[in-house]
């Protein structure tokens, strides 16, 4: 399924007025929305809270949500998009296979460093079994895992990464070992620079998965 057939998907599930969605204030209470659910859990979070935070009437809320439960599920529609296709922009931009996953992973981790409610929320449920948002967590890793298997795939094709290695088994490495340094920030009291972190798991990635042909920046 591609991000776009994902989106309508959810849309139709969820169905508000497609004027409302582009408009300021629905974007505003999404990203008071992260904030809250990231400060307090999305269990423990009141629509009051979220309408305090974005500046507007509790009311307002549901001119363009149905509930706490459809602004979660709208919130993880809007950061697929906005999200995915930086990934995809940026991935373009490289010509070879390492290049393009240098791109990647830098762009990943400074997305999430730069909205870290959302990086809080994301993985909140990325780790934690949940009925509304589960089916949107599997299809944002299946999303994200497509453009690494294209990378990978790419590489082996270039002779950059190692032909006897299974495409699954190299993708879930490099989603687990990116998920798990920035699990790893969110929980560190030292406040370092997650992008930091980039370049050592590039090549990591590369160490492990690439020939005696990889580059060695």
């Amino acid at each position: 399924m591609s991000i776009h057939s994902f989106i309508i998907c959810v849309s139709r599930r969820y169905p508000i007025n497609t004027k409302a969605k582009t408009g300021e204030k629905y974007h505003r209470i999404l990203e008071a929305a992260a904030k809250i659910f990231a400060e307090k859990g999305f269990h423990q979070s009141t629509i009051s809270q979220i309408a305090k935070k974005a500046g507007v009437a509790d009311g307002t809320i549901y001119l363009y949500f149905k509930n706490k439960d459809d602004v979660l599920v709208q919130f993880f529609q809007y950061k697929t998009k906005q999200v995915f296709n930086g990934f995809r922009e940026e991935v373009k931009k490289g010509d070879s296979a390492i290049e393009k996953l240098r791109n990647l992973i830098h762009r990943h981790l400074s997305e999430f460093q730069r909205d870290r409610d959302m990086a809080v929320v994301y993985q909140s449920f990325a780790y934690h079994k949940n009925d509304l948002v589960e089916s949107n967590i599997r299809e944002m890793s299946k999303m994200y895992l497509d453009i690494v298997s294209e990378i990978v795939e790419q590489g082996q094709q270039e002779g950059t990464i190692r032909k006897d290695l299974y495409v699954g088994l190299v993708k879930r490495f490099i989603l687990g070992s990116v998920d798990s340094a920035i699990n790893t920030w969110l929980r560190s009291t030292k406040g370092y620079d997650l992008k930091s972190m980039a370049d050592p798991l590039i090549d990591l990635f590369t160490r492990g998965i690439g020939t005696s042909e990889s580059p060695s920046e």
